[in-house]
């Protein structure tokens, strides 16, 4: 009797300590539930006010800017003399899918950007003057004539120099920067071939006796070589200007200036085939080459000096217009225009105004966009996606802005005269933008009950809307225009009635935008 009761008292004490661990364990996970749930919402709470703070912030900074699509770090990074170089550097973000940097080149009247490479590959383009390039290509040194117009592409790695050619001309040229072979020392970052005190040769950089034994010169020549040129990247050719050495250099034959190149650099590589060379376009060169010049390694030896006819130049302004009426004309290049593009994944583009007309409000749909005012002056305005302005901004001459992929936009040039601008896409596909308005627009082409459905009004007034606009792509704006403020008339109250007409059907295209992106 007294184990059964013992063992009654045990039990009850182990069935209490069970039911008091459950309770715990009850309680504690009603609390760490609670818990968690307050750290959850407290967690969204700060989520939501990290957002609502992100965006104040976004809504404050395009009020203090209404310009974030011009681009305007503008940064000298060659100034001599003779020649400056400065970069516009577009910048970092998901938003562009290739981020490309603009240059500007002004050379003086017979002048020599000296021989060197680059990290990063351009496509330079002469505004005005005219230029000899010469480049090594396919293991030769050759030359190309350069005038207004015409485009070229100097690959990443591939040694080059340029030369002024006109005399009492200086040479303007604008050039695309792409840094996505660059590596990521500042813009870009140039290696001189040639050079002294001033710009320093990278091949002052190896030991005086491994140059000695390399060139079989002695330490003075190698001293007396390396540490006369003083003048900069951008040096005159006269004698009375420049060291005697580029002036020497320029006046060489062709071939004597491709063995004198050659001395410092071996840019010879075999190829496996013919396939390979096919590819390989545009030969470069590296720093395995460079070492095995300057460690001994004799350069090529050939029977004949001779140089290659390197590709073609391809010249903007004689180039039929892709599209053309009385109120402007446009060119876009791409790949399959000029072949060197396609190794650069770039198109380019040139489009002119008349005075006071309108490029349609349209769409890229495959390539952010980089344009240069090369003339006069007028406005730019681009949409965000949810139909609001992001950006209305007057442009004038060297101004540069991009436009995002997707982003709705159109230029406009003022009534003082024509407006022109050329430009870099990031792809060297047709473009095929989407017009919005004109004879040319989605519009037309969806047309019908769905579309009117959208707008919320019969089938047949938006059809009188849309047919209203009788041209395509490039449209007569008169109204919409920047007025010439001398010009600009006292407002009657005939006036007055006619400009609420006008703010109208300026509108128009913006509500067009709003309702195709499907926030109205």
């Amino acid at each position: 009797m007294g184990n059964r009761a013992a063992l009654l008292v045990l039990l009850l004490v182990l069935c209490y300590g069970m039911a008091k661990a459950m309770a715990i364990s009850f309680a504690e996970e009603e609390d760490f539930g609670r818990e968690k749930e307050e750290r959850e919402e407290w967690e969204e709470m700060e989520s939501r006010k990290e957002r609502e703070q992100r965006w104040r912030e976004r809504e404050e900074s395009e009020e203090e800017t209404d310009d974030w699509f011009l681009l305007q770090d503008s940064k000298s990074v060659i100034r001599t003399e003779a020649g400056e170089m400065s970069v516009i550097k577009s910048l970092g973000g998901k938003i562009w899918d290739r981020p490309l940097h603009i240059g500007f080149i002004t050379m003086e009247p017979q002048t020599l950007f000296i021989p060197q490479y680059l990290d990063s590959s351009m496509i330079i383009f002469v505004r005005r003057g005219e230029a000899k390039i010469g480049l090594i290509y396919k293991d030769e040194l050759g030359e190309r004539r350069l005038k207004v117009g015409d485009l070229y592409r100097i690959p990443a790695g591939s040694a080059f120099y340029l030369v002024n050619t006109a005399e009492g001309q200086r040479l303007h040229i604008v050039c695309s920067i792409d840094p996505s072979e660059s590596l990521g020392i500042g813009t870009f970052q140039s290696f001189f071939i040639g050079g002294g005190k001033y710009p320093t040769s990278v091949l002052a950089g190896f030991e005086r006796e491994t140059l000695s034994n390399a060139f079989n010169v002695s330490f003075s020549e190698v001293r007396d070589i390396l540490s006369r040129q003083r003048e900069g990247p951008i040096v005159y050719l006269p004698e009375s200007h420049s060291p005697s050495t580029w002036t020497k250099f320029l006046h060489m034959k062709e071939g004597d200036r491709l063995q004198h190149l050659k001395k410092l650099v071996d840019f010879h590589e075999p190829r496996d085939d013919e396939e390979e060379e096919e590819q390989q376009q545009q030969q470069t060169w590296s720093w395995r080459k460079l070492l095995n010049s300057v460690l001994g390694k004799e350069p090529n030896k050939r029977g004949d000096k001779r140089t290659r006819r390197t590709p073609d130049s391809y010249n903007l302004y004689k180039r039929r217009p892709d599209f053309k009426n009385n109120y402007g004309w446009s060119v876009a290049l791409d790949e399959s225009d000029y072949t060197p593009l396609k190794h650069s994944g770039i198109g380019v583009f040139l489009v002119n105004l008349t005075a006071g007309s309108m490029m349609a409000p349209h769409v890229n749909p495959t390539a952010t966009e980089y344009g240069i005012v090369l003339s006069g002056s007028g406005t730019i305005q681009i949409v965000y996606p949810n139909g609001t302005s992001a950006m209305n901004a007057n442009i004038s001459e060297g101004d540069v802005f991009w436009v995002p992929k997707y982003f709705p936009f159109c230029q406009i040039a003022s009534r003082n005269g024509p407006l022109e601008f050329f430009g870099f896409t990031t792809s060297a596909r047709r473009n095929r933008p989407q017009f919005l308005v004109g004879a040319s627009s989605i519009l037309r082409t969806m047309l019908g009950p769905e579309l009117a459905a959208a707008f919320g009004v019969s089938e047949e007034k938006l059809q009188r809307f849309v047919y209203a606009q009788e041209e395509a792509v490039i449209l007569p704006s008169p109204k919409a225009a920047p007025p010439d403020e001398k010009m600009k008339p006292k407002e009657t109250g005939e006036e007055e009635k006619e400009k609420e007409k006008e703010i109208m059907f300026e509108e128009a295209p913006k509500v067009i935008t709003e309702m195709i992106m499907g926030f109205a």
